[in-house]
Order: C-alpha cells, then sequence, then structure tokens
C-alpha cells in the first residue's frame, strides 16, 4: 500500500528551476527518511538529498553535487516531499526519483540500499 509519486520534471534551460513533486501515501511521512536520487541511463543511482525520519525533525542532507543549488522540503498535512532545484545545469539531466526508508524513525542517509519503497521517476532535461 505503500506509494510514491513523481511529478514536476521537465524541460528547463541551464540556471533554471523547477520543483519538483513527490506525492505519499500509506504511510505517514514524517516518520520515515525520504530521500532524492538520480540516474542517467548507464550510470549507477546518485544520492541528492535526504530530510530525516524523525517525527519533526526536519534535518536535511545534500550531495555536494547539489549542495547550495537543491532543497528538500516536507507538507506532512499534505503527504508531499519536494525537491526545489536552482542554477540547474545540463549535467543534472537525468531521471529522478524520490524513494521511502525502510526503518521507521531512521535519520536518514543518502545510501540507496538503505531506501525500500521507490517512485516511477520523473525526468528532468536541462539544455538550451
Amino acid at each position: 500500500q505503500v506509494q510514491l509519486v513523481e511529478s514536476g520534471g521537465g524541460l528547463v534551460q541551464p540556471g533554471g528551476s523547477l520543483r519538483l513533486s513527490c506525492a505519499a501515501s500509506g504511510f505517514t511521512v514524517d516518520d520515515y527518511a525520504i530521500g532524492w536520487f538520480r540516474q542517467v541511463p548507464g550510470k549507477e543511482r546518485e544520492g541528492l538529498s535526504f530530510i530525516s525520519g524523525r517525527g519533526r525533525d526536519d534535518s536535511t542532507n545534500y550531495a555536494d553535487s547539489v549542495k547550495g543549488r537543491f532543497t528538500i522540503s516536507r507538507d506532512k498535512a499534505k503527504k508531499m516531499v519536494y525537491l526545489q532545484m536552482t542554477n540547474l545545469k545540463p549535467e543534472d539531466t537525468a531521471t529522478y526519483y524520490c524513494a521511502r526508508a525502510w526503518a521507521r524513525h531512521w535519520y536518514g542517509s543518502l545510501a540507496e540500499e538503505r531506501y525500500g519503497y521507490w517512485g516511477q521517476g520523473t525526468q528532468v532535461t536541462v539544455s538550451w
């Protein structure tokens, strides 16, 4: 019954912005770490950001490749997690996924093996 559905991807010019959304169902969003990942065909999935699964602790973390440009946030009432992406670069082109951790109230990390539920992905293309 756990489901995650990403949306908000599309084509954007370098330097532009997009906000990705992750609609969650089947669990309480604040109880689990939720991460954002991306993948280019033929390459390994890259962890980008997570927001803590420890109750009302909204601590976040970011990969060096996106730190200062991307911001993760959560809306418990709407059961949504967002990834605000700014100053996008061509190398940000990828399929973006949100994922929920296996373990309830685990703090979080960028290690994909710690996440057990994944959305279908949304494509982001950064190009002129």
